[in-house]
C-alpha cells in the first residue's frame, strides 16, 4: 500500500522545521497538516481523521505531553511520534509516559525520522488488519480484547495504544518464554536495536501500572536481567 493516502498531522510552533517536515514527508507520499498549538491540534483531531501525529513538546496553548494525555484518555489509540529539544532520559520518560509510542530529540536525521515513520505506520497498519486477533485473551481478573485495544486492567477499563497492544500481544504470544529487547525493539518499533533499550523498559512500566497491582512486585510481566522479558499469565490464581 503507498503513502498517498496516509495523512499525518504536525504539530510545532518552529515555522521553518514544520515547513521542512511537511515537504520531506510530501515528497515520500503522505498528506501532511501543519498546525502550531497544542488547542489547534486537539481540535483538528475532534473533526478529521489522522493515521498519525508528530508532536512537539514546547508548544504555546497547551504543550505536547498535555496534548498527549488528553488524547489517551479517550479511546484515540492512533500513534504519536514526539520531538523535543531536550535530550535528557528523564524528559524521553515523561514523554513515553504521557503516550507517545515513539521518540526522537532535535536536531534528528532526516531519514530517521522517516524510518520512525515508516515503522510506525507499518506496524499499525498490521495491527489494524481484520481477522488478527478476535478472540478476548483474560489472565487473573483482567483481560485484553487485542482486535479493539479495549483492556481491563487493576482499576477500570481503558485503550491500550498501538505499541503497548503489539508489544503485549508479543509477551502474549510468547508466554512462558523470554522475549529479549532487542526482539521486541525490532518487532514493536522496527528499528536497529542497538541503542534504545529504555523506550522498552518505559512501555514496560506502562504496562505494569495497568496490569500489576504491585507494579514494583510483578507478578505477570517478569523482568530477566540481561536477557528481556517474560509474561506469566498463571502467576496468579
Amino acid at each position: 500500500m503507498g503513502n498517498n493516502n496516509k495523512k499525518i498531522i504536525v504539530v510545532e510552533d518552529e515555522a521553518h522545521l514544520a515547513k521542512g517536515l511537511q515537504f520531506n514527508l510530501e515528497r515520500e507520499g503522505y498528506r501532511v497538516t501543519l498546525v502550531d498549538n497544542g488547542q489547534s491540534a486537539l481540535e483538528l483531531l475532534g473533526r478529521e481523521d489522522f493515521d498519525l501525529m508528530i508532536l512537539d513538546i514546547m508548544l504555546s496553548k497547551l504543550n505536547g505531553l498535555e496534548v498527549a494525555r488528553q488524547i489517551r484518555s479517550t479511546d484515540m489509540r492512533f500513534p504519536i511520534l514526539m520531538l523535543s529539544a531536550k535530550s535528557a532520559d528523564e524528559d524521553r520518560e515523561l514523554g513515553l509516559q504521557a503516550g507517545a509510542d515513539d521518540y526522537l530529540t532535535k536536531p534528528f536525521h532526516l531519514p530517521e525520522l522517516l524510518l520512525r515513520v515508516k515503522g510506525i505506520l507499518r506496524r499499525w497498519e498490521w495491527y489494524k488488519e481484520p481477522g488478527h486477533d478476535h478472540d478476548v485473551f483474560q489472565f487473573g481478573d483482567m483481560w485484553i480484547d487485542f482486535a479493539s485495544g479495549k483492556a481491563k486492567g487493576c482499576a477500570d477499563e481503558f485503550y491500550l495504544t498501538a505499541k503497548e497492544a503489539l508489544l503485549m500481544k508479543l509477551l502474549v504470544k510468547n508466554k512462558g518464554k523470554i522475549v529479549t529487547r532487542e526482539e521486541l525493539l525490532e518487532k514493536v518499533w522496527g528499528y536497529d536495536p542497538q541503542t534504545e533499550t529504555r523506550t522498552v523498559d518505559n512501555f514496560v512500566a506502562r504496562l505494569r501500572k495497568y496490569f500489576e497491582k504491585k507494579p514494583q512486585s510483578p507478578k505477570y510481566i517478569i523482568t530477566h536481567r540481561e536477557k528481556g522479558y517474560e509474561f506469566k499469565p498463571g502467576a496468579e490464581k
